[in-house]
């Protein structure tokens, strides 16, 4: 599984879940209509560079806090294609799996990657390029690029029931 597109970079480290989708909003259930209010309290104008198959680049434990849903499905919702951080708060990394958003942690490449840089990941072979750097990380197992393609874990699972995924479980 490849992922490619720009880079669009999240400053800050220990950023919460109520700061990237305040609470006030909890009561939307429509990932579309999550999208005005995604980054609310941290920097609205983050939403205006998030574009089809974009790569979130993301410091030390993204997503601490109540670990809301919400952020990964406003993020889906804008067609981020992967999320690459420094760390990210255990919840937070896999309601992003969960939901069907890839989540990569690469220290290396969320502290030297710049706003815009052409991004390629390939969860399959766990290389992340950037420009004309190049970083390893673990690749990502089957059964999580399952559920990945299948649109996230409900989804994973219903296919696995009906006997339309037989590998990787």
């Amino acid at each position: 599984m490849i992922v490619e597109g720009p880079a669009v970079l999240v400053p800050g480290d220990n950023i919460d879940t109520d700061v990237l989708y305040p609470g006030a909003y909890l009561n939307i259930d429509d990932p579309s209509e999550m999208k005005p209010h995604l980054f609310e309290g941290l920097d609205a104008s983050l939403r205006d560079k998030l574009s089809p198959g974009c790569v979130v680049i993301v410091g030390e434990n993204f997503g601490t806090g109540s670990s809301r849903e919400h952020v990964p499905l406003g993020m889906k919702a804008f067609e981020v294609g992967c999320v690459v951080g420094v760390s990210f708060a255990r919840i937070f990394y896999r309601n992003c799996f969960n939901l069907g958003l890839p989540a990569v942690v690469c220290p290396g490449a969320a502290r030297a990657v710049g706003e815009g840089d052409a991004m390629r990941i390939d969860l399959d072979e766990g290389r992340i390029t950037a420009g004309e750097r190049e970083f390893q990380v673990a690749p990502v197992p089957l059964f999580m690029r399952n559920m990945l393609s299948s649109g996230g874990l409900v989804q994973w699972g219903r296919a696995r029931i009906e006997g339309e995924l037989t590998g990787g479980a």
